[in-house]
C-alpha cells in the first residue's frame, strides 16, 4: 500500500539556503530504509509540497514530498539502496548554489554536519497533488499509471479543473491487453509477495482451531448496535466486536501479546490490535490503538475511518506501525476458515470465518447454532502449544459470555 506523507522541516539557524534530505523514520524501531525511487533527477527543480522520492520500509511504500523550494543537488543514494535511518541522501540547494563538500563522510546524518542546516527528519501527512506535463493529477491515479502502463501527458482529466483522477486511469486502463497488465506486479503486490514469504519460511508457525458458538455474540451486537449508531453515526459490526474482545484477552496474555526481536522475547505495554483490510493488489493491516482500554463506540470509529482511508490510499505511517497482534476477518467472504500467516515480529494472528448455522450438540441433543470457526497462528519460539491453546480457549469463552468483557 503506498502512503503519502510530506517531509517536515526541522528549523534551525542557518547561512546558506542548503537543505539536507535524510532517510525519514516511517516506524517505530526503523533502522534502514530502501529507496525505491527519486521522482526528481538531480539538477531538476523541485518545489515544496512536490513528489521527491519513494521509500519503502517493512509495512509500505510512501511517497515523500520536498520540504521546499529549489534545486535537487548532490544525490548520494540510487534507487535500490538500502540507507540507515537519518542518513543524507541528497540536498536541495538555491540555483547555481553547490551542496555542502564532499568531504562529510558517506554515512552522515544531518545532526553530524558541522554547519547548520535544516533536515527532514519527521513525517505528517498533508493533502496533496502534483502536476505532470501540465496535468494535475491525484497522488492514486499517479500511482495507477504507473502499474497499469498509462501515458498521461495526453489523458484528459475529469476532476475539477481538468485533475486526472483514477477512474480516469482505470477507463484508459481498459484498452491495455491484458497480457501487458499481467507481467506488471505492483509495490503493493511485490511487498506482500516478499513479506508474506519471510514470515512463512523464517517463522515456526503452529495453527490451533476452535469451533465457538456465536450467538451470543450476535445477540449482543445486536443490542448494543443502535446506541453506538445513534451516539457515534457508524455502523457496529462482528470485527468491531472481535477488536475489542480479542485485545481484553491479550491483556491476561502477555506472551500472546509479545514481539519476537533479534534480542529475544519483547512484551509490549499495549495492545494495538491489527485489521487485515483488502486493498487493490493485496492486503494492509490498519492499527487500533490500546484497543483493549477503548470502548466499543470508539473502536467502530476507528475501524470505519481505517477502512475509509485503507479504501481511498490515504493510511499514515501511523496507521499501519506498532501492531503487537493481528485479527484477519474473512467471514464477510464467505469463507467457512483459514489459516492466516504472522506479520513479524507480533507472535501471532487470529483468522475468523464466516459465522453459519450448523448442526451440533446441544445438551447431548441436535441443534442448530451459529457457529464460527477460529484459527490461531503462533510463533513457536515466542509461545508453546499450552499458552496459545489457553489464549484460545479465553478468546472462545469471551465470545460465548461477550457481555462479562465488555463492561
Amino acid at each position: 500500500m503506498k502512503s503519502q506523507t510530506n517531509a517536515v522541516e526541522l528549523a534551525l539557524p542557518q547561512t546558506n539556503m542548503a537543505i539536507s534530505v535524510v532517510m525519514p523514520a516511517l516506524e517505530i524501531a526503523q533502522e534502514t530504509g530502501k529507496l525505491v525511487a527519486w521522482r526528481k533527477n538531480e539538477g531538476e527543480s523541485v518545489t515544496k509540497g512536490e513528489l521527491l522520492l519513494e521509500i519503502e520500509t517493512d509495512k509500505a511504500v510512501m511517497e515523500i514530498e520536498a520540504p521546499a523550494d529549489g534545486v535537487l543537488a548532490g544525490v548520494r543514494a540510487q534507487q535500490g539502496a538500502v540507507v540507515p535511518v537519518g542518513q543524507i541522501i541528497a540536498w536541495i540547494v538555491r540555483p547555481g548554489e553547490i551542496p555542502p563538500p564532499e568531504s562529510l563522510p558517506p554515512d552522515a546524518t544531518a545532526a553530524e554536519v558541522e554547519r547548520p542546516l535544516r533536515s527532514t527528519a519527521a513525517v505528517v501527512e498533508i493533502p496533496s497533488q502534483a502536476s505532470i506535463g501540465g496535468a494535475r493529477i491525484s497522488p492514486k491515479a499517479r500511482r495507477l499509471a504507473k502499474e497499469r502502463g498509462v501515458d498521461i501527458t495526453r489523458l484528459p482529466g475529469s476532476g475539477p479543473g481538468g485533475e486526472i483522477l483514477a477512474s480516469d486511469i482505470l477507463a484508459a486502463g481498459q484498452s491495455v491487453p491484458v497480457a501487458a497488465e499481467a507481467q506488471a506486479l505492483s509495490s503493493v503486490a511485490r511487498l506482500m509477495a516478499e513479506r508474506t514469504t519471510q514470515s512463512w519460511t523464517t517463522v515456526p508457525h503452529f495453527f490451533l482451531v476452535r469451533e465457538v458458538d456465536a450467538g451470543a455474540l450476535n445477540q449482543v451486537r445486536e443490542k448494543l448496535r443502535p446506541a453506538v449508531e445513534q451516539a457515534h453515526g457508524v455502523k457496529l459490526t462482528h470485527t468491531d466486536l472481535l477488536i475489542a474482545l480479542v485485545a481484553r484477552v491479550l491483556r491476561r496474555h502477555r506472551r500472546m501479546n509479545a514481539s519476537w526481536t533479534a534480542d529475544g522475547i519483547h512484551l509490549n505495554e499495549e495492545v494495538n490490535v491489527a485489521i487485515a483490510m483488502a486493498v487493490e493488489d493485496g492486503v494492509v493491516a490498519a492499527v487500533v490503538r490500546n484497543a483493549d482500554r477503548a470502548e466499543l463506540g470508539g473502536i467502530a470509529v476507528q475501524r470505519c475511518d481505517l477502512a475509509e482511508r485503507a479504501k481511498t490510499g490515504r493510511l499514515r505511517p501511523v496507521d499501519i506501525t506498532g501492531a503487537t497482534f493481528t485479527i484477519s476477518n474473512l467471514g464477510m467472504y464467505n469463507v467457512d476458515g483459514f489459516s492466516a500467516i504472522i506479520t513479524p515480529p507480533q507472535a501471532g494472528i487470529l483468522a475468523v470465518g464466516r459465522i453459519a448455522d450448523r448442526v451440533v450438540p446441544v445438551n447431548g441433543q441436535p441443534g442448530v447454532r451459529p457457529m464460527v470457526t477460529l484459527t490461531l497462528s503462533s510463533d513457536h519460539r515466542v509461545l508453546g502449544g499450552a499458552q496459545a491453546a489457553g489464549f484460545l480457549n479465553d478468546v472462545a469463552e469471551a465470545l460465548a459470555m461477550p457481555a462479562n468483557f465488555l463492561r
